[in-house]
């Protein structure tokens, strides 16, 4: 390591990538100090309660197959309490039914027709046959997914499967997400077959071959919520120092170092982790790296609201599984809904009596129902579950939870956006950027960000190169959000 890296090491932001690059940099042998602007730790991962019940108000579960969320969650304390969804089986609410959510596929990309039999027409099923006599498409540098699917096996798949799967996911628009950054292991096969249904098959048998086994999500008893709390106490028994309600004004060179301005505070850093969504990140950076800052500047984002209500278990029945998704060309409002009594075991057992469901509103540039107050939005959550499941019952407890600018968009392209912003940090000895705005949106991404930065301060590249060419593909956790 660098004696920039095991000096004093300033992490701007708490999120789950801030904490976690924390926790990595005192494990180098850094002085920590980590400063959050708003009044608590987690960023998008939020424990909360209802009814007397614990839930989570944000992200609810997290990837197992890769390595870093399970094992910060065990390096902190949590091992014991990591469980998997009690129920794997989720729907798709189409065409005014509940529909089982078809297996076989690649983020709703089949690898043969009869995988999405009785979701999609009999026009649909026959167009993805179509895939196999056309000429290779040439993918390039990068294609938007739903542009690239639709001109292989027609836009039904596109409408029905991959848009509500990635919507899950970013909330954000199939046609205008990156193939490259949002589904990067079949761009991969994309690049490497003719055809797409031999690229979603070839990727098929090399997951049959790893023979994994074991559940792909995780999630934790009391809510993934409480894992950035559990890293924060990790973080200040090993020393480090964890200021809320300390928003960073300026970010500037200090002769060989950093000045950091937080408030009336002025700290002086051998290295700085920007660990902040992309606006504050651009902010900050503008004075030092200009470059960076205008294209972190560019990033979009999509707000979202989850609407979580409680019932009466003897005044309410709900299907089987753990929930459903909702495609958003059949115009309803809601884009999925979550059983959550039904998908966790520990929100089932903590009150038998009760049920739990959350609902997601909100995708990328869809601001009008944003817009209605929290009221108005159970209001709407409560139709769409009737019209769904027949759930007419009154909740006893409803909350909702705003996540304004919440999710980053990865348009085609992202992957040489984030490029350029690490091109331009590279030049700022004991500078480096993690979050969800780089190589993925979900937990172990912005862990895997949060450890190539602080290794990238010790002069190891490896990560940051490891997570350009494969960016950690966010997968949809079931049928929530």
């Amino acid at each position: 390591m660098s004696a920039a890296s095991k000096g004093h090491v300033v992490v701007i932001g708490a999120g789950v990538a801030g904490l976690a690059a924390a926790h990595r940099a005192l494990a180098r042998g850094a002085r920590v100090t980590v400063l959050e602007a708003t009044d608590r730790v987690g960023g998008k991962l939020l424990p909360g309660e209802i009814a007397g019940l614990r839930v989570d108000l944000g992200a609810e579960s997290m990837l197992a197959r890769r390595p870093e969320a399970v094992g910060l969650a065990r390096e902190v304390g949590l091992g014991d309490r990591l469980q998997p969804p009690s129920t794997a089986t989720a729907s798709i609410w189409t065409r005014d039914a509940l529909r089982p959510m078809p297996k076989g596929h690649v983020m709703g990309v089949p690898g043969a027709a009869a995988a999405l039999s009785g979701l999609l027409s009999a026009e649909g099923l026959a167009r993805i046959e179509r895939d196999a006599g056309l000429p290779p498409t040439e993918v390039g540098d990068d294609v938007a997914v739903g542009e690239y699917v639709a001109a292989r096996m027609g836009r039904e798949v596109v409408d029905r499967l991959v848009e509500p799967l990635l919507g899950g996911v970013y909330a954000g628009d199939a046609y205008r997400l990156s193939l490259r950054s949002a589904v990067p292991q079949l761009y991969q096969a994309a690049r490497a077959h003719d055809t797409l249904t031999a690229a979603v098959r070839s990727l098929q048998a090399k997951a049959a071959e790893a023979g994994q086994t074991g559940p792909v999500f995780l999630g934790i008893e009391g809510g993934v919520g409480t894992l950035p709390l559990a890293v924060a106490d990790a973080v200040r028994t090993r020393g480090g120092e964890i200021l809320t309600r300390t928003p960073v004004s300026e970010l500037r060179r200090d002769g060989t170092g950093w000045r950091v301005t937080a408030g009336d505070r002025t700290l002086r850093a051998d290295a700085v982790v920007v660990a902040v969504p992309a606006p504050a990140a651009s902010a900050l950076l503008r004075a030092e790296a200009p470059g960076a800052a205008a294209e972190l500047a560019a990033v979009e984002y999509a707000s979202m609201a989850l609407i979580t209500l409680a019932y009466r278990r003897a005044d309410a029945a709900l299907p089987e599984g753990s929930g459903f998704l909702v495609p958003p060309v059949d115009g309803r409002t809601i884009k999925a809904a979550t059983f959550a009594s039904q998908k966790w075991g520990w929100v089932g057992a903590e009150d038998p009596d009760l049920l739990v469901v959350r609902t997601s509103v909100g995708r990328h540039h869809e601001t009008e129902i944003l817009q209605r107050d929290d009221a108005g939005l159970v209001q709407v959550a409560r139709h769409d579950l009737r019209a769904a499941t027949g759930l007419d019952a009154a909740p006893v407890a409803t909350r909702v939870t705003r996540w304004t600018d919440g999710l980053p968009q990865y348009p085609v392209g992202h992957h040489a956006r984030v490029a350029r912003v690490r091109e331009h940090i590279a030049k700022l000895p004991g500078l480096a950027v993690c979050g969800a705005q780089y190589d993925g949106v979900g937990i172990p991404a912005c862990i895997a960000s949060a450890y190539a930065a602080v290794d990238q301060l010790g002069g190891d590249l490896a990560g940051v190169r490891e997570l350009t060419a494969n960016p950690v593909q966010s997968l949809h956790g079931g049928a929530g959000e």
